[in-house]
């Protein structure tokens, strides 16, 4: 498995290594030892699949710690734009985005570390998205940000008029606005 850097400490993406033949093909989408020899310690306990059609955005969403979540995020099918924003004040990427299509070709899987508002788009005619949490829900730490918030100017590569998105995202807060309790730890991003 290939880990990346993006850029923003602690947030990498990782694409398995794909076997085809004319069967189709194997690949190993998380291996804990992978995972400790890049620094990652972080068990998983809760694994989320959500199915959504063209148009709709999810988030952008997080939970304060200390019931935040760091995420392993990928498509299984469909293609989504993923975006995260890091909440971390000190980090060299505070308040900055960063965004990857992921896509059943593609297999790419994105580590988001604890302390990122995290969101989608759905770009294919639908997709199913999956991701694993280090941390169980917790609905009263529960917080979120304006998809459209103008400090972050994020291009969902969508029309405007084919975005949907839930009651519950449309009272989401600006960035400057929301509560934020994160810390960067340069000793330990992830």
């Amino acid at each position: 498995m290939a880990f990346s850097e993006t850029g923003f400490p602690g947030l990498l993406v990782f694409e398995p290594t794909v076997f085809r033949d004319e069967r189709g093909y194997f690949f190993e989408s998380f291996n804990m030892k992978s995972f400790e020899q890049k620094g990652i310690q972080r068990n998983f306990v809760q694994d989320n699949q959500a199915f959504s059609s063209y148009g709709i955005l999810r988030g952008l969403h997080f939970q304060l710690a200390p019931f935040a979540q760091a995420k392993l995020v990928r498509v299984i099918q469909g293609e989504v734009l993923d975006v995260v924003v890091d909440l971390r004040k000190g980090s060299p990427s505070f308040g900055k985005q960063f965004s990857i299509l992921l896509s059943e070709e593609n297999n790419k899987q994105l580590f988001v570390p604890r302390g990122f508002a995290h969101g989608y788009s759905v770009l294919s005619k639908t997709a199913l998205f999956f991701y694993k949490c280090d941390n169980f829900y917790n609905k009263n730490a529960e917080r979120g940000i304006s998809y459209n918030d103008p400090a972050l100017n994020i291009d969902w590569k969508l029309p405007a008029d084919a975005i949907i998105i839930s009651d519950k995202d449309k009272q989401n807060s600006l960035f400057a606005d929301v509560e934020n309790n994160f810390e960067f730890d340069a000793a330990n991003p992830f």
